[in-house]
């Protein structure tokens, strides 16, 4: 008789915790399709840039990948399968790459049906052209981690490659001074390379044009010539402290505001370069290390050649009692907004009637800006009209207002390099759905 009840009690309770699993992920599970749904229906589930893509073949459910990722609502499980679920505020870290247990996530860039420009790049780094590397986010590697890693590994490439004879006086120009071109001088300074560094702008990059206070996501990664950054949440002032504290320790120059317009070929591992300041630079080898938007995208409309349009925010402290428009859809729009908002009357204008493609922090912090009036949304909405007090915008429906003006910032992403690139003879190809990274 004991026997029976023991017997039936360890039934029941084994059968008990089979259900309470079971039951619980079917739970998660419907939540997890409830957010799938809802990303859909805002046009958060289609990837914009580098993403995971899950082998459901492979998948065993285990969610580490979800639980390795930083950002929230990435990354959800169904019926025991990974899936994508936020996937156009994904910023490719690969963080759910190197936790799946069982390899089943790759990095893309690009969908079936969403094609991404890219250039043409072989494993190590070099283009179609030889001697013309490119490294970082313009090949579809984004984040400061991967594209450090990048700047260093054609560095490494570059000087097995080089023929041990030419008449240049300089071995590689690096164009851009953004992660992964740092990385490639400190690279090229430790192999015993001549080089210069060539930047548009500012040291930093693209990270340079980040608004002071934004925190930059980035994940421990070694530097040449310095040795491991435990960098998280590490800000954009802190970032550039480094930067420039190992690249003055090294005596590396960084010439800024000098844009490479044009790259020829004169021979076999030579080229010329002519710059915005009418130099041209020899070299016999070059490193493109500049971003995907690195030109910023204008609206086209009258007054916008004006002193008080601007592309970028770099001292958001210092504008206060201004009434200021913000103009884009993305994080750095937003972020913009938000660090204006306090001291300032911010107008925030998007095209469209939902802000689909921006973190999720942002959008708690936008939503909580909203509802308290901080900032004062114009969705639907484009500038049509720049004037010294005011501007004009129309809505989707033709109908034309005005508001008053001080200050208008941009932020309508940038053009792509791709004349520039194809200038200097390098291929670009459409990609559709590309695995940039796979085990």
């Amino acid at each position: 008789m004991w026997e029976v009840l023991i017997y039936g009690f360890v039934i029941l309770l084994s059968g008990a915790i089979v259900w309470y699993y079971w039951s619980s992920g079917q739970k998660r599970s419907k939540e997890v399709a409830a957010k799938v749904e809802q990303a859909q229906e805002e046009g958060r589930f289609q990837p914009v840039s580098l993403h995971p893509y899950i082998d459901p073949h492979k998948c065993i459910g285990s969610g580490a990948c979800v639980r390795a990722c930083p950002e929230e609502d990435i990354l959800g499980l169904i019926d025991g399968k990974g899936t994508l679920i936020n996937a156009s505020s994904c910023i490719g870290h690969g963080a759910c790459f190197h936790a799946c247990p069982v390899d089943a996530i790759s990095l893309r860039i690009g969908t079936e049906v969403r094609g991404v420009d890219l250039p043409h790049i072989k494993p190590n780094y070099e283009t179609n052209i030889s001697g013309i590397y490119i490294a970082g986010e313009l090949g579809g590697m984004g984040l400061i981690k991967n594209s450090a890693e990048q700047g260093v590994q054609a560095c490494n490439n570059l000087a097995e490659e080089l023929p041990s004879e030419c008449s240049c006086e300089t071995d590689v120009v690096i164009i851009g001074a953004g992660p992964a071109g740092i990385a490639a001088a400190l690279k090229a300074k430790e192999k015993g390379l001549t080089f210069r560094v060539l930047e548009q702008d500012s040291l930093g990059g693209t990270v340079f044009t980040f608004p002071r206070d934004k925190v930059v996501m980035t994940s421990p990664m070694d530097l040449p010539l310095y040795g491991k950054l435990k960098l998280n949440n590490t800000s954009k002032a802190e970032l550039l402290g480094i930067w420039n504290e190992v690249l003055d320790k090294h005596q590396i120059q960084i010439e800024e505001h000098s844009k490479v317009e044009r790259i020829s070929q004169i021979g076999a591992y030579h080229f010329k370069l002519d710059t915005s300041k009418g130099e041209a630079v020899e070299a016999r080898s070059v490193i493109i290390a500049i971003g995907r938007r690195g030109t910023p995208r204008k609206l086209g409309v009258p007054g916008e050649e004006s002193s008080k349009v601007a592309y970028r925010l770099l001292e958001p402290e210092h504008i206060q009692g201004e009434k200021v428009l913000v103009v884009g859809g993305g994080d750095s729009a937003v972020e913009s907004a938000l660090l204006l908002a306090d001291h300032n009357e911010v107008h925030l204008s998007y095209r469209k009637q939902h802000f689909a493609r921006i973190k999720k922090g942002n959008q708690e912090k936008l939503e909580a800006a909203l509802a308290s009036g901080k900032i004062s949304p114009l969705l639907g909405t484009n500038v049509s009209r720049i004037e010294e007090k005011k501007l004009s915008l129309v809505r989707e429906d033709g109908s034309e207002f005005e508001i008053e003006n001080d200050r208008i910032y941009i932020f309508a992403g940038g053009e792509l390099p791709i004349p520039f690139l194809q200038d200097a003879g390098i291929t670009v190809e459409k990609t559709f759905g590309k695995t940039l990274r796979k085990h």
